[in-house]
């Protein structure tokens, strides 16, 4: 009886372990790369929207995951569109990720002016941009300069304008950096929500 009942907890063991690693593999070949990313906010560019220590959840198959280790990218589900939070790699260091809002497609011209994006000379009327005010900082958002987005790029802007490294300093995202959109905020519990 007591070799029946070792020879139990061993198999319920070994079936475990087996579950075990074969979830492992699920969650670091293919959830990972290619469908959802965990990702922590580590500073305040995007107040109020997301604060310093936010854990977020970023849907990486909307875009079309890039395929580990190559320059391919799978198809997305949909191209990104203006007012989507998103995180990208860093042009200027391939070693960090960003995460910013969408606010200029391939071909469109941004200017910022009295705190308002315009896009193609016409101000962007939608709430998530008119709450906030933005400062012509940096190279990229001279005051009375109209930025032309290039056809594989995107211009990006925090929400906290005041305290933002974004697009208005260095430039484009290319569309080859996008890595997927920010969906929601997942830890603290006090601050769980959507990604708006």
């Amino acid at each position: 009886m007591k070799k029946e009942l070792k020879e139990r907890i061993k198999t319920e063991i070994k079936e475990y372990l087996e579950a075990g690693i074969f979830a492992a593999i699920i969650a670091l070949f293919i959830i990972r790369p290619f469908i959802i990313q965990t990702f922590k906010i580590p500073t305040g560019s995007m107040r109020p929207t997301l604060i310093e220590r936010d854990l977020i959840l970023v849907n990486k198959f909307i875009y079309g995951p890039k395929v580990p280790l190559t320059s391919l990218r799978l198809p997305g589900l949909r191209q990104p569109v203006r007012g989507d939070v998103i995180v990208f790699i860093f042009p200027e260091d391939p070693r960090k990720f960003f995460i910013k809002r969408l606010v200029g497609l391939p071909g469109e011209t941004i200017e910022l002016k009295e705190g308002t994006v315009y896009v193609n000379d016409k101000p962007v009327l939608d709430p998530i941009f008119t709450k906030i005010y933005y400062y012509n900082r940096g190279d990229y958002a001279k005051e009375g300069q109209k930025i032309t987005v290039p056809k594989d790029g995107y211009f990006v802007l925090g929400d906290n304008s005041a305290s933002s490294l974004d697009s208005r300093y260095w430039g484009f995202v290319p569309k080859n950096n996008l890595l997927g959109k920010a969906i929601v905020i997942y830890f603290p519990f006090n601050r769980i929500r959507l990604i708006k």
